[in-house]
């Protein structure tokens, strides 16, 4: 394959054609022994992007007034980490309630969620990107909601601030959920510092393990879109109830369930 030569001295890459296909910093080109200025720039501008979806706060008023547009009764929390410097240098006090929200959710668990066990708690946690949160987050469940199964009954959505996973153990124990889901924004790249990740945990309580729970990643247009993994995520939570269990011993196999017309015939359901 031949490449026409590029624009204002720069060598082509014989690479480039690969950039159509991914997102990732490839074929970036060089003028002499270093980066073309335009590559030098889209890289700070990255690099600044990153930054800010981990230190730009979350505005919760907003994000439950929009979640409430949506018909979604909201519930919001707070970590033991008092702000975002602390947050960050003290991943333990993410991890739990302050004393406030601790306390007022000590009480019996359907009080807040009309008097009905809840099947599945969505917390909505800020994480390690805010922006993640503000985009991802009101698309995903929606289309979380749109699908719940009949019978499954859905708590408030919990909107926690200088949140990490774990929080979540503590939340949906305290509110007696069966299963405990956090959309928490991941730790950006420079090129995804918009991602949004759902892990889930059965029988939510304080001390769970990361191999207690299962990850769905990448949540965002670009990469799962939200309709693909709340479907994701209702195939889980159904394995879950039916094993008991959530983590390493639950295996992601809802790629494999579905047959489409495509691949032969009507949808059909495999076991």
């Amino acid at each position: 394959m031949t490449h026409e030569p590029a624009p204002h001295g720069i060598p082509p890459d014989p690479w480039e054609d690969l950039r159509a296909h991914t997102q990732a910093r490839l074929a970036l080109g060089r003028a002499g022994a270093a980066l073309p200025t335009a590559e030098l720039l889209r890289f700070g501008l990255a690099h600044a992007q990153a930054r800010d979806a981990v230190h730009i706060p979350l505005d919760a008023e907003a994000l439950a007034a929009q979640l409430q547009a949506q018909g979604c009764a909201t519930l919001p929390v707070h970590s033991a980490a008092p702000d975002r410097a602390t947050y960050l240098l003290r991943p333990d006090l993410g991890r739990r309630l302050c004393d406030a929200d601790a306390q007022a959710l000590r009480v019996p668990g359907d009080q807040h969620s009309g008097g009905h066990p809840v099947d599945l708690l969505l917390v909505v946690a800020d994480g390690l990107s805010s922006l993640a949160v503000a985009r991802q987050a009101p698309p995903l469940i929606d289309a979380i909601c749109q699908q719940a199964p009949a019978g499954w009954q859905l708590g408030p959505v919990v909107i926690a601030q200088q949140a990490r996973v774990a929080l979540g153990d503590e939340v949906g124990a305290l509110l007696g959920a069966r299963l405990v889901a956090v959309l928490i924004g991941e730790r950006p790249g420079l090129s995804s510092p918009d991602s949004l990740g759902i892990y889930l945990t059965w029988h939510p309580q304080v001390g769970r393990n990361d191999a207690q729970r299962n990850c769905i990643s990448n949540v965002r247009p670009e990469g799962l879109p939200p309709a693909a993994a709340a479907a994701r995520l209702w195939w889980l939570c159904q394995e879950a109830r039916q094993l008991g269990l959530t983590g390493v011993g639950l295996k992601d196999r809802s790629d494999a369930v579905t047959l489409t017309a495509d691949q032969g015939g009507d949808a059909a359901q495999l076991r």
